[in-house]
């Protein structure tokens, strides 16, 4: 994988977030149902992080000086199997038992079932809280690692993720990125508690912050380059994306939170996304 210090080629990163999208379906698919939705609206970031950020080797998953990556929103895994089966992690050949009894794949991570699972996630308001904690064990051991974090803008509705908030922003955490992903959507509909305006949020709780199109990678490497700059304070970067991105039909979905279509459609959406993305 190329290293954060290289002039990344965004048609290498694009042809991975098309790729990523290629293996969501397969999993999708093979359960019949899923979370697309936000695993497409998230391609592009995912491809940016593994694929040019991170310093992460699929060889040595629990190496002591890797870079965290903490994914609060459990239900997001459809997208981290995605990745972890191009990095070779996992065979590919298993992303057809997702969801499936008794395979590891599980619709929302569990760690240690996976290697490269750094938390178990889908609980809101508890991301936030490890990576910060992770971040401050890391400072204390002398530990360059750097640790980031995506969280949901559901996630907003927690004290717990302010609390978080605030302590990293006490102990002036500058090895903590946040990735807020904000798609404006909660389960089945919109949220819950609009959290607008959500940077300037950050910004009173006394985070850097950055806010970019979350399916545009030139804006997405910009941000993590601009976030690996910065030093004094912890990092957000706002993510505004668009669940199903890839596909219009899916992105036009009212009930874009899980993924349901009949059999034979997922043919279908396999050739949207190819000529939609060609």
């Amino acid at each position: 994988m190329p290293s954060p210090n290289e002039t990344p080629s965004f048609a290498y990163l694009r042809e991975k977030a098309l790729q990523l999208r290629r293996n969501m379906l397969i999993q999708a698919a093979g359960k019949g149902q899923g979370y697309l939705g936000q695993g497409f609206g998230l391609a592009e970031f995912f491809a940016a992080l593994y694929f040019h950020e991170l310093n992460f080797d699929p060889k040595h998953p629990q190496a002591p000086d890797r870079d965290r990556f903490y994914m609060s929103t459990g239900h997001y895994s459809i997208a981290l199997w995605a990745v972890f089966a191009e990095i070779g992690l996992i065979p590919h050949d298993m992303l057809t038992t997702y969801g499936a009894d008794e395979s590891p794949l599980e619709m929302s991570t569990i760690e240690g079932h996976v290697p490269g699972v750094e938390m178990t996630g889908g609980s809101l308001g508890h991301g936030l809280g490890i990576a910060a904690g992770a971040a401050l064990g890391l400072r204390i051991q002398h530990n360059p690692a750097r640790v980031f974090v995506e969280i949901s803008d559901g996630e907003l509705q927690e004290g717990s993720t302010w609390e978080a908030a605030t302590a990293a922003s006490a102990f002036r955490l500058d090895n903590l990125v946040c990735f807020n992903d904000c798609n404006g959507i909660q389960a089945d509909g919109a949220l819950v508690v609009p959290m607008e305006p959500v940077a300037d949020k950050w910004r009173a709780f006394g985070w850097d912050v950055q806010e970019v199109d979350g399916n545009a990678l030139e804006e997405l490497v910009g941000a993590m380059h601009w976030a690996r700059a910065r030093r004094g304070k912890p990092k957000v970067i706002v993510m505004r994306t668009r669940p199903g991105r890839g596909i219009a039909r899916l992105e036009a979905r009212e009930q874009a939170h899980f993924i349901r279509v009949e059999g034979n459609e997922w043919d279908v959406l396999g050739r949207e996304l190819e000529l939609e993305n060609a």
